[in-house]
């Protein structure tokens, strides 16, 4: 997730977004501590935080009007009642620059012994919603298992913010970083499709948890995720990420299915470089061709192979990077299926720990 917001939370490496918005203005300073740095370098003071009062959020509440006939009063008191989170500012900055990206590291955190036991849990009482997704999806249970897994620990973890606190702070006062204009758009975006949600639905906006970046529910989709892709699972009526473990194991499946998904498609298979140094022309060209599978094993055979006799010759891959700070880089040859799971969260780590912890609980699960 700088980082780009998808379903799911973003962890790890990531693609940036191209979207614009206006500039933010931001309330005078004042006397209190704990100051809020605007993209002047001026400040003001946390408890001095009224959206209300600023040009940018009136606009914003002109457009829902416009666009979504919103009463007025209502999205006065709402707005009104939201608080600027000190602490989502600063988890949101990009981390600093320097310290060189270790995957191994980076998959210690997600496959680990904790997240095996939760995920066996979690797969036994969930067996039946489990199968019914992968027969109607084509998603693995294990996919499933592992991508619920990394997000929120089974449940776990699912944040402890207020959703629209998050949202409003991220949409109006996002720190100062190269993309900023972009986010702000993005958590704009976000913050309109919470509002609607909670109007279609309605849930009151304020008893909405999050994480700090507005990520909702065991499954932590973003709002545009919620209201697009989660599904009503377990056939209560109404859909609920946050309760319903069958209603994220079905949005889950139905969200990888609408990104790309294919039924018995392999994920990745690893890759060795033949006689390419890594700032070569067409590694590069390879390496950096998105988040799609472009090429055939014969178009890469110049440039990489792979020993593994179950890669199949008649589908398409993109070539991975997982590098590993001082060690060597691992290489991999990512088909559809993995490149759908970067849908969820642009990250190359992500995906591969995702598949990887799906296939130790599948494998502690067969061994228990």
């Amino acid at each position: 997730m700088s980082t780009t917001f998808t379903a799911g939370l973003v962890l790890g490496l990531s693609v940036s977004s191209t979207l614009f918005v206006s500039e933010t203005a931001l309330a005078a300073p004042s006397k209190k501590k704990n100051l809020v740095h605007t993209k002047k370098n001026t400040a003001i003071k946390t408890d001095d935080v009224h959206y209300l009062e600023w040009q940018e959020v009136k606009a914003f509440i002109t457009q829902m009007q416009t666009q979504h006939q919103f009463d007025l009063t209502q999205l006065q008191q709402i707005l009104g009642s939201a608080r600027f989170v000190e602490s989502a500012v600063q988890l949101v900055k990009p981390a600093p620059p320097g310290k060189p990206k270790n995957w191994k590291a980076y998959r210690a955190r997600f496959v680990e012994n904790g997240r095996i036991t939760a995920g066996i849990a979690f797969w036994e009482r969930n067996q039946e919603s489990l199968n019914r997704a992968e027969n109607l999806y084509g998603v693995p249970a294990e996919i499933i298992v592992g991508l619920i897994g990394v997000e929120t620990i089974y449940g776990k973890n699912t944040g402890s913010f207020r959703a629209l606190d998050a949202l409003t702070t991220l949409a109006f006062s996002y720190p100062e970083t190269p993309n900023r204009e972009a986010r702000m758009n993005f958590f704009r975006n976000e913050l309109a499709q919470l509002l609607l949600w909670t109007r279609d639905t309605g849930i009151d906006i304020h008893s909405i948890k999050s994480s700090y970046a507005g990520a909702i529910g065991l499954a932590q989709f973003m709002p545009s995720s919620l209201r697009q892709f989660a599904i009503d699972f377990d056939a209560d009526t109404k859909v609920d990420l946050k309760e319903s473990e069958a209603d994220a194991i079905g949005s889950v499946a139905n969200y990888l299915a609408k990104h790309g998904w294919q039924k018995n498609l392999p994920y990745a298979f690893p890759a060795t470089l033949i006689g390419q140094e890594p700032s070569s022309s067409k590694f590069n060209e390879v390496l950096g061709s998105g988040l799609k599978a472009n090429y055939a094993i014969e178009d890469l055979k110049s440039i990489v192979s792979t020993a593994d006799e179950q890669a199949p010759r008649h589908i398409k891959y993109g070539l991975i990077d997982l590098q590993n700070g001082d060690d060597p880089t691992e290489y991999w040859l990512a088909t559809e299926n993995f490149f759908a799971i970067t849908k969820y969260n642009r990250s190359y780590f992500y995906a591969m720990s995702v598949i990887d912890l799906g296939k130790v609980v599948a494998l502690a699960r067969k061994n228990e």
